[in-house]
């Protein structure tokens, strides 16, 4: 029964923004119409009444979100990234794995469908509509997505018991 996992959270990095002119039959020059990019998605971690153990993630070493799609024509922004939900069993504690080997204590997951937001997906990145003005009317800028969180972390299990034993030493409690 493990106790302790490490693993290696990515969350998903946002789409980029969009490059896009309107061209239509009446309306050739109708002007900017690039969509934004969709956000990353997050890690999420979810507390699980009926686990025990973190068996589950035997074999699991890294956990990566998915990313933002890019934006599109006619200013539809891209669709976000799905987050990523790790069951825990209850009384699990969440330790960051910082430089120099410190852990750095992040959160506890005691209630039965707790969610705990681990690592953050990447901002969406901004389409060309967003930067047309009076004097640049056609702007061929538009702004990359951000990347999503990456972040190792420590999962584990304060066990509790479920029975306890009194009795004076050697009294035979086995």
């Amino acid at each position: 029964m493990e106790d302790t996992k490490t693993l290696t959270l990515m969350a998903g990095s946002g789409g980029n923004g969009s490059v896009s002119f309107l061209r239509e039959k009446y309306r050739p020059n109708a002007g900017p119409d690039g969509g934004d990019g969709g956000e990353g998605g997050s890690v999420i971690l979810r507390g699980m009444r009926n686990l025990r153990s973190l068996n589950h993630f035997e074999g699991v070493y890294k956990v990566i979100a998915e990313d933002g799609l890019p934006g599109k024509s006619k200013k539809r922004t891209g669709r976000k990234g799905k987050p990523i939900y790790l069951d825990v069993p209850l009384g699990t504690i969440v330790w960051s794995m910082g430089e120099e080997e410190e852990k750095i204590r992040l959160a506890e997951v005691l209630e039965e469908g707790e969610r705990v937001l681990i690592a953050y997906g990447g901002k969406g990145g901004i389409g060309n509509t967003h930067f047309a003005s009076s004097v640049n009317q056609e702007p061929l800028l538009a702004i990359g997505g951000e990347p999503g969180e990456a972040r190792e972390v420590q999962l584990e299990i304060k066990l509790l018991a479920d029975v306890g034993l009194v009795g004076l030493p050697n009294a035979g409690k086995s």
